[in-house]
């Protein structure tokens, strides 16, 4: 028997939210039911260029929408904790952009409130559903390269620097590591889990937001994580897996890869390639799709309790990021 199509509803119309619904226009089983934006224009712009049936002038009618079964949290991620909160008061099951909120307190807020809800809930880090991603567990689970010693990972890019812009907005949640750093620390996390000891140090803007951000993560078991995240400069966004018996190294764009290469001592190297589907955003849907069909309210390769423990390491970097260049504090005490 035939399951019905899943229907999204998109909040927010910015360039991500455009990315993502290219992609779910290419899934079988998904479908696009309605758009909300606080701009009514705005809207019905985004539903004529995507073929959307109902745009929506304001969130609340969106999320009131009898005819989306899921919503899609594209909007900054300082409001990520009011958006995905007031479709989760509404019954609606949500994914959520990253990072799923601006801080831990109101990312363990909001996943109570999905958890009391009885709602499924998931951070929409879709690194983790590229299935290059999944074959880099696979072969580092199977021991293809002993034990990891440690993780590189790296994603920068020259970002005009404009004050009013929200990467260089301190209120909008701007800097590297909130808008780049989540993706190599995220990497670490999926290889290496929980860090014991966290070194950080960052370059500035006059705004006071993160531009140029380093992280040294180190664990129980003597490995290491190096990360480095930039808004002011083209890095190579790679990262390599090095192990006691080989290294696996994933090219740029090591956060949605098309290849992976393996490299063991005494072999020949091996090369994985992937045809990546359509902007690499919809093997996420994917996943919510399984995991709503099966009654679940949360996925097991993004657990809710992994999203809220990288949120505190996040506010740690940042603590140690704004002590070192004595900026006031974003993150809640």
């Amino acid at each position: 028997m035939t399951e019905p199509p899943l229907k999204w509803g998109i909040l927010g119309t910015g360039w991500i939210a455009q990315r993502f619904t290219e992609d779910l226009l290419l899934l079988p089983g998904h479908t696009v039911s309605a758009v909300g934006s606080r701009v009514p224009e705005t809207a019905e712009t985004f539903a004529r260029q995507y073929g959307v049936e109902r745009a929506w002038g304001s969130y609340e009618q969106l999320v009131a929408d009898d005819e989306v079964d899921v919503v899609y949290v594209a909007t900054p991620h300082t409001f990520h904790f009011a958006h995905a909160g007031l479709a989760l008061e509404a019954g609606r099951p949500v994914l959520v952009e990253k990072p799923f909120t601006a801080n831990a307190t109101d990312a363990r807020s909001l996943i109570e409130l999905a958890r009391d809800r009885g709602l499924f809930a998931m951070e929409a880090m879709w690194t983790r559903f590229n299935p290059l991603i999944v074959r880099l567990r696979e072969l580092v689970a199977d021991g293809a390269i002993g034990d990891v010693t440690s993780v590189y990972a790296d994603f920068g890019t020259n970002a005009p620097y404009d004050p009013a812009h929200r990467l260089w907005s301190p209120e909008l949640g701007g800097g590297a590591l909130l808008d780049l750093g989540v993706y190599p620390l995220y990497f670490a996390w999926m290889l290496l889990g929980a860090p014991e000891t966290v070194q950080a140090t960052a370059a500035t803007a006059p705004t006071g937001v993160d531009a140029n951000t380093g992280i040294v993560l180190g664990y129980a078991s003597g490995a290491v994580a190096v990360l480095h995240c930039s808004l002011t400069s083209d890095s190579p966004c790679t990262a390599v897996v090095n192990g006691t018996k080989g290294r696996i190294e994933v090219p740029s764009p090591f956060y949605s890869p098309h290849t992976l290469v393996l490299r063991r001592e005494g072999a020949e190297p091996e090369t994985f390639h992937l045809d990546v589907l359509g902007n690499g955003y919809g093997y996420q849907a994917q996943e919510v799709a399984r995991r709503l069909r099966a009654g679940e309210t949360e996925s097991p390769v993004m657990p809710l309790d992994e999203t809220l423990a990288i949120h505190g390491n996040l506010d740690t970097i940042l603590a140690r990021i704004e002590r070192q260049a004595a900026l006031p504090s974003r993150t809640p005490v």
